[in-house]
């Protein structure tokens, strides 16, 4: 069951808000359509349900408030708008990814295609799809985890008739199996035939919650109920002046003297009762409302009306139920409306006894004995005791033989005010259940990883050959197709590209929690993008190595290929440049959320950051670090296993390198930006 309560959203620039004081239930096992045209606030009253819009209220997932639940997509399925993804990626690749995020078998993924109809479409990509095929993938996606609650948002908007009919079936399908499923339309016939309870949405409040049959019979079609003595004369009169001025009017007889008239208001009708002298006992239009009650007391209480106004308030509401129990209203929908302005009544007197002194005059009977003995007289200045005292208000009271005149006092504090809904905050999604296997298919998902390392091997190759017939560098460079006119190698510039992709995919188009937003900032998703991004990069590296050594030994010969004296600490410095700048790319992606932004970082590394290095280290010194390393031996209290001090050494010399020294740095300002955006918000 889905329980909403007082759902408002914050107050925009000199305009009411969009949802105010929204609540309603959706049970379980049923279908409630949310309906209510454009701009009614359906959208901002689901975003607020699933806390994906700041604002006040609560919303209860079989009693439970979404950020309580440890699993939301386990427990809610949501299709907000159309599938986001990358145009790029399958229909198959897509579902498996969710399915490593939400924690779920890959099985699932398949099933879920034979639920919705689009096995064939597996392999199609998600740019290619048409709008319903989007909407059965979309729903795909809501059904992945098995949830118990679905909530739609739109889900048949610009289907065909037969798709929709596609869809309600779906939904029904859900239902009848023990799940709740709330979805959102502007089609009052799409809500009719399809929910077994509708609200109904008008500028942001709730003004009908009704069963389906409800609903079709007063709201659908709007109708005037009528009662005389007269009903059969004045229903021939209203048929034969609509005719007479070709108006679409339906007269319904009901049994004795009352009659539903479709398609008139109750100005035509009491003008055709008048001009031929018909008495009518009701005329009332029947649309389905919460009942009169609200609309009197709410411009009562913001004049400042007294209680008997109120009461008169309290007295048209019970004659309006009454007429609607004439009209054979269902018994459940008479009682709620009862008790509905039984309640707004207690509401509205607390609240301006409350808020301002004021004169209530009351219709009493003449007090009785028991009454009078009660306390002193009338006229004296004692006051008699309340034999139901309340606590929010004392009372001077003056009682004469037909009327008790009260006036109010207000509380001494407004502690006793009603408290104000809870404020909703946005909640970030929790990272991947699967972080890793998450990554690896979004990654190997998408064509865009090959075709970068495509480019980065044949550029590669083109440069080795071009240094190689220049004959003036070292041998590491010419293997690592590393001129001295360009500031980074192709595969470090392809490794930092792939890297800042890693984030491109959650930031342009979320694959992650849909309905949570936005990918957060996570530690344990930044572990699985940083060993993901270690590895594209340490494969790239090692492939390229490998390409232009076999290029070169066939065109050149063995000459160019001979493994070199210091081959160890040479490929130790070369994986950690790829490795290095790969992580910048992630961080920098990361941290300012946008691809080219950790392109740009990688980048910025040989061109800002080096230059400053360099200047920093051939700057005048007095002192050197030379013999670090043996220093470092003698004050372990035991010998470094393996040689482990030439490890040390060969890696203090990479980072007195500018480029080593310049990648490190950067990556650690990196590293640090992006844990301060993850702890930031968890302080506050």
């Amino acid at each position: 069951m889905i329980q909403a309560f007082g759902l408002t959203s914050n107050p925009r620039q000199e305009l009411p808000p969009a949802v105010d004081d929204v609540s309603f239930e959706a049970p379980t096992g049923r279908v409630t359509a949310l309906l209510g045209a454009r701009a009614s606030g359906k959208t901002t009253a689901v975003r607020l349900m699933l806390e994906l819009q700041q604002g006040r209220g609560i919303t209860h997932f079989r009693g439970r408030p979404l950020h309580r639940i440890p699993h939301p997509s386990r427990e809610v399925g949501v299709l907000l708008g159309e599938v986001q993804g990358h145009p790029s990626r399958t229909v198959r690749g897509q579902l498996r990814m969710l399915c490593a995020a939400a924690g779920v078998s890959v099985r699932r993924a398949d099933e879920v295609l034979e639920v919705v109809g689009i096995v064939s479409l597996r392999d199609q990509r998600l740019g290619m799809l048409s709008r319903g095929m989007d909407r059965r993938l979309g729903l795909a996606c809501a059904l992945l985890a098995d949830p118990h609650t679905l909530v739609l948002d739109g889900p048949a908007d610009g289907l065909s008739a037969r798709e929709a009919k596609w869809l309600h079936g779906i939904l029904r399908a859900h239902a009848s199996l023990g799940g709740t499923v709330l979805f959102t339309t502007d089609d009052a016939k799409e809500a009719a035939r399809t929910a077994d309870r509708v609200v109904t949405l008008e500028e942001g409040r709730v003004i009908a919650d009704q069963g389906v049959a409800d609903f079709a019979r007063t709201r659908l079609r709007p109708r005037v109920a009528v009662r005389s003595p007269h009903a059969a004369r004045l229903g021939v009169l209203l048929a034969k002046e609509a005719r007479a001025t070709q108006r679409s009017v339906e007269v319904v007889n009901e049994d004795g003297n009352r009659l539903s008239v479709y398609g008139s208001n109750c100005a035509d009708i009491g003008e055709t009762a008048f001009r031929h002298s018909i008495l009518v006992h009701q005329l009332a239009d029947e649309v389905g409302d919460a009942g009169p009650t609200a609309d009197i007391l709410a411009r009562a209480l913001h004049r400042g009306a007294t209680t008997a106004e109120l009461t008169g308030a309290q007295h048209s509401s019970a004659e309006a139920v009454s007429a609607d129990h004439a009209n054979e209203v269902l018994p459940g929908e008479v009682l709620s409306r009862e008790v509905l302005s039984c309640e707004a009544l207690a509401g509205a007197d607390a609240a301006v006894s409350q808020t301002q002194p004021i004169d209530v005059l009351h219709l009493a009977e003449p007090p009785s004995p028991d009454v009078s003995q009660a306390g002193p007289p009338a006229h004296a200045s004692a006051t008699p005791e309340d034999p139901h005292p309340t606590p929010r208000a004392t009372s001077a009271v003056t009682t004469t033989p037909a009327v008790t005149t009260t006036r109010a006092v207000p509380p001494p504090s407004p502690l006793s005010l009603p408290p104000l809904p809870p404020p909703i905050t946005i909640r970030p999604a929790r990272s991947p259940l699967r972080p890793l296997r998450y990554e690896v298919r979004r990654a190997t998902g998408i064509a865009t990883g090959y075709l970068t390392a495509a480019a980065v091997l044949a550029v590669s190759a083109v440069l080795a050959l071009l240094i190689a017939r220049t004959g003036h560098a070292p041998q590491s460079r010419l293997l690592a197709a590393w001129p001295q006119e360009l500031p980074l190698p192709p595969a470090a510039l392809g490794a930092g590209l792939l890297g800042a992709f890693a984030f491109g995919d959650e930031f342009r188009h979320p694959a992650l929690a849909a309905d949570r937003g936005t990918v957060p900032r996570r530690l344990g998703l930044l572990c699985a993008k940083l060993v993901v991004a270690a590895a594209t990069a340490l494969s790239l590296a090692f492939a390229v190595v490998a390409s232009d050594a076999m290029l070169l030994h066939l065109v050149y010969g063995e000459e160019l290929t001979e493994v070199p004296a210091d081959w160890l600490s040479t490929s130790a410095s070369w994986l950690a440049l790829v490795v290095g700048c790969a992580w910048a790319g992630v961080l920098a992606a990361g941290v300012f959320r946008s691809t080219t932004a950790g392109l740009a970082a990688v980048l910025a590394v040989p061109i800002v950051v080096v230059p400053l290095v360099q200047k920093a280290l051939t700057g005048p010194s007095v002192r050197t670090a030379a013999g670090l390393p043996a220093r470092l031996r003698d004050l372990a209290l035991v010998h470094w296993p393996f040689g482990g001090e030439r490890f040390l050494a060969a890696g203090l010399r990479m980072i007195a390198q500018p480029v080593g020294g310049a990648l490190m740095l950067s990556v650690t300002a990196l590293l640090c930006a992006y844990l301060l955006t993850v702890l930031r918000p968890r302080a506050q």
